[in-house]
């Protein structure tokens, strides 16, 4: 392995202000590995939020070998599944750093746990969770207005191949009591507006809701 040069020593030094802000922006959520590839054998020098307990000084990975063989290795591994070693799973990405010369200097880590996320996911995903209703209309909570009973009405008479005016009585019928199920009477003026659009007395719209 060659020697530090000046430059090498530099990226590195910049490489560990990266790493200490990012590790202290995500503190306790996100390791941050810097590994000096130019030692291999001593290669962690800067860890921040210590989640796989490491330490400064302990040897590199297999992905940092595998750089430290092959310059032409892909410098950004992103977001690949990983696990500490208490079996916490653990989102990666890896960052290698190379020199003027196109060797790799160094390797920036970031391993976010998601065991906290997970339980987050669950939690929410129980939270937002709602269960079929068989009994009775289905609920929906924004306000009816005049025109969406016009349309109701119209789109009814259509399935029965009418006019409103033209729809029988017992159809009809049919019609004001599904209107009522729907909520549609709880609006103002809506008994007014069937009577107008089905061409029937009010009258006859309460009959129609008789039991």
């Amino acid at each position: 392995m060659p020697e530090q040069s000046a430059e090498d020593a530099h990226l590195l030094h910049e490489a560990e202000k990266i790493a200490t802000a990012v590790g202290r922006m995500f503190a306790g959520l996100c390791e941050v590995v810097l590994h000096d590839l130019t030692r291999p054998e001593h290669a962690i020098r800067a860890i921040e939020n210590n989640l796989s307990g490491r330490a400064i000084g302990d040897s590199v990975t297999e992905l940092g070998i595998a750089r430290i063989r092959d310059p032409e290795y892909p410098s950004v591994i992103q977001n690949y599944p990983n696990k500490f070693p208490d079996g916490r799973p653990a989102k990666s990405t890896s960052i290698g750093i190379k020199n003027s010369q196109g060797r790799y200097v160094a390797a920036l880590c970031l391993n976010l746990d998601i065991s906290i996320f997970a339980t987050v996911t669950r939690n929410l995903t129980s939270l937002i969770g709602t269960e079929p209703f068989a009994e009775g209309p289905a609920e929906n909570l924004r306000n009816r207005t005049v025109d969406e009973i016009r349309d109701a009405i119209d789109e009814f008479a259509a399935e029965h191949h009418q006019t409103p005016r033209g729809l029988d009585a017992a159809t009809k019928r049919t019609l004001v009591k599904s209107l009522q199920e729907r909520g549609f009477l709880e609006r103002k003026k809506a008994v007014q507006v069937i009577t107008e659009h089905l061409g029937v007395s009010r009258a006859t719209v309460y009959n129609y809701l008789k039991p």
